[in-house]
């Protein structure tokens, strides 16, 4: 058996216990691939020799014995494909596994191209997507990311969008913990809904849908008509048969015709809808059934408690997972119309159907109204299960602690969650309360940027609930801002400078609270991530309640010259002062470094650092308390070939 980090020694490393499982499930898939190939030809016996030894017994007069050996052989049939059924998912099942287990090894290795990148998720509007590699390539949603089903992967991503009230951010951390340590657990759950990979529709559109007015209120005439009709259409072949002609039978099958031609739409419109679905809600059945009824279960955390208890009360005390089976069956009652002359013998005889409506229909007065609540406690144990899986691959990274002041960062060896080398660089950092600047100058690729993006893509996860690459992390709750990669527009005829202007001006507004920033969390009955809300989200923030901005503007005002950028530069940090913002810095430019002595206890200094030796770039990548003073621009160019002395 695979590895249970339930059991496990804590000294076995994430990896390992990985490869093991590996290995294990590649070998279980192999087991069972050939109990599927015995499986298969013996159905091919069994039903080649019922086949020639009921000839036989026919053949030779014996037609008692013939028909009792028929029924043996249906029997023995339909239960051998009913083990060839569950011997062909458990080869399935543990394909799967061991899929998951190789994305795990990847996800350590930093190969993360096969991964989604979530692009649909970018905004360059936002606060700070796109700046710190939260979607696209190479991108902490591909990193972080376990969900198996379209609104998993919502929901996460909006938690990644937006950061969350403190003791929010508790409650996922008290529920990641508590999953982390059984990846036995976690890989069933995401595994589970991988059997299901025509998941394209989106639940919320089905969950909006059926709240629509019932097809057959009004409508009292016609329930009787879908009992009546196909007991005329038997009774009417019966009389063709016996000789009694076949008129009766032709005006019944015309009366069905024009019923059915006349329901069309409805049925095309419910039969698209539910066959759509399908695979969706048989993923959420999966999976609930294995939060909602394991035995062995009983979930300490107080957010899991109430996502079961919330199941609980929505399916009326039920199991949820027994009404969404119920769907799914009826659902499946559409799969009659794949096969064309399975449909048309279905409508004609049984009005099939729109019989399919009806049960469609009778389902949603029982869990329909609460479908919605079920898909978001789905899609919220989605993103617990991410976090948790990032946990657990990570046991060096530290749960982040809330602090109550004013916009402060502690960070103990802080590092870059997606720079994946053996001997990862790792730096001290602090700052607490409002209007303080930190500024970090530095030579060229000594840094700068890097430490910007590691420091907020790590606050960034901690408000999302998850561990953060560090060996100690505090921080109190804060809008992230990044200013760093603006660029030029062409079709909006926009230069890089005034993009970088409209940039800042977006800073401005939001440390004022004036720009209003959803939370970007999705509505389950409908949306995108970029204009609603999510059901459980919190109320919409007043100006006051809005949390304080940590900005990170990288090389701000680059586009124009010297003198104009200190002078633009210092302005704006004079005006974030007298807002509730604090945040880094980054530069070139001496001269704003010289607002440490001008603005003491507002703007400290910090830098990178580089050396120049045996015609070569050193770099230490350690962040180091006050201004640069070595600059290596000159010695890159001289590197590339540009003799710069010459010029002298």
């Amino acid at each position: 058996m695979p590895v249970s980090a339930a059991v496990r020694p804590l000294t076995v490393a994430p990896i390992e216990v990985f490869a093991e499982n590996l290995t294990t499930h590649t070998e279980r898939e192999g087991y069972f691939a050939g109990r599927h190939q015995l499986g298969g030809w013996l159905r091919v016996l069994l039903f080649g020799g019922g086949a020639a030894g009921a000839w036989m017994l026919f053949s030779s007069g014996q037609l008692a014995a013939g028909v009792a050996l028929i029924g043996v052989v249906w029997v023995l049939f339909a239960v051998l494909v009913r083990w060839h059924s569950s011997v062909s998912y458990q080869r399935e099942h543990h394909r799967l596994l061991a899929r998951i287990n190789q994305d795990e090894l990847d996800r350590l290795a930093g190969k993360l191209t096969a991964f989604d990148p979530g692009l649909r998720y970018l905004d360059a509007q936002h606060p700070y997507a796109a700046d710190l590699d939260v979607f696209g390539a190479h991108s902490l949603f591909q990193l972080i990311n376990r969900a198996t089903t379209r609104l998993g992967h919502d929901w996460l991503a909006n938690w990644l969008l937006a950061p969350a009230r403190s003791i929010e951010v508790q409650a996922r951390q008290q529920a990641a913990a508590e999953l982390a340590p059984d990846v036995a657990w976690l890989q069933e759950w995401q595994a589970r809904a991988r059997h299901f990979p025509r998941q394209q529709a989106d639940p919320r559109e089905f969950s909006a849908w059926l709240a629509r007015p019932d097809f057959f209120a009004g409508k009292p005439w016609l329930k009787p008509l879908l009992i009546v009709l196909p007991i005329l259409v038997f009774l009417s072949i019966g009389a063709w048969i016996v000789g009694l002609g076949f008129y009766a039978l032709v005006v019944v099958q015309l009366i069905v015709g024009v019923l059915n031609s006349r329901l069309a739409p409805v049925r095309n419109e419910y039969a698209e809808q539910a066959t759509a679905m399908r695979d969706a809600l048989r993923a959420t059945q999966a999976q609930l059934a294995h939060f909602e009824q394991d035995p062995d279960r009983q979930w300490q955390a107080p957010r899991l408690q109430q996502l079961r208890d919330t199941l609980q009360a929505a399916s009326h005390g039920a199991a949820a997972t027994q009404r969404l089976g119920q769907l799914s069956s009826v659902a499946g009652l559409f799969r009659g119309r794949e096969h064309p002359l399975g449909a048309l013998l279905l409508n004609n005889l049984l009005l099939w159907d729109m019989h399919a409506v009806w049960q469609l229909e009778r389902w949603k007065r029982g869990l329909g109204p609460e479908l919605t609540t079920v898909l978001e406690v789905q899609a919220e144990l989605e993103a617990l299960v991410s976090l948790a899986g990032w946990q657990f691959a990570n046991p060096a990274y530290t749960t982040p602690e809330l602090s109550t002041e004013q916009l402060e960062v502690t960070a103990t060896e802080l590092g870059h969650p997606l720079i994946f080398t053996t001997n990862r660089i790792t730096n001290d950092f602090h700052t607490a309360g409002l209007a303080q600047t930190v500024v970090i100058t530095g030579s060229n690729m000594a840094g700068k940027s890097t430490f910007l993006r590691t420091l907020g893509l790590n606050m960034v996860l901690a408000q999302a609930g998850g561990v953060v690459c560090a060996r100690h992390f505090r921080l109190s709750p804060a809008q992230v801002f990044t200013a760093m990669r603006t660029q030029d527009n062409l079709a909006e005829s926009t230069s890089s400078f005034y993009a970088e202007l409209k940039r800042l001006k977006l800073l401005l507004d939001l440390s004022e609270g004036e720009l209003k920033i959803k939370n970007e969390e999705l509505r389950i009955e409908g949306g995108t991530a970029s204009n609603q809300p999510a059901p459980n989200s919190e109320k919409p923030t007043t100006k006051n309640e809005q949390p304080p901005v940590f900005y990170l503007l990288d090389e701000i005002l680059k586009g124009t010259n010297s003198l104009d950028r200190h002078r633009g530069a210092r302005a704006l940090l004079r005006q974030l002062h007298q807002r509730r913002a604090a945040g880094l810095v980054s530069t070139h430019d001496l001269e704003l470094a010289a607002l440490e002595e001008e603005w003491p206890g507002q703007v400290r200094n910090f830098s990178f650092n580089s050396t120049f030796a045996n015609g070569q770039i050193h770099f230490d990548y350690h962040l180091t308390p006050g201004a640069c003073r070595s600059f290596n621009a000159s010695q890159l160019m001289q590197l590339m070939g540009i003799d710069v002395a010459a010029d002298d």
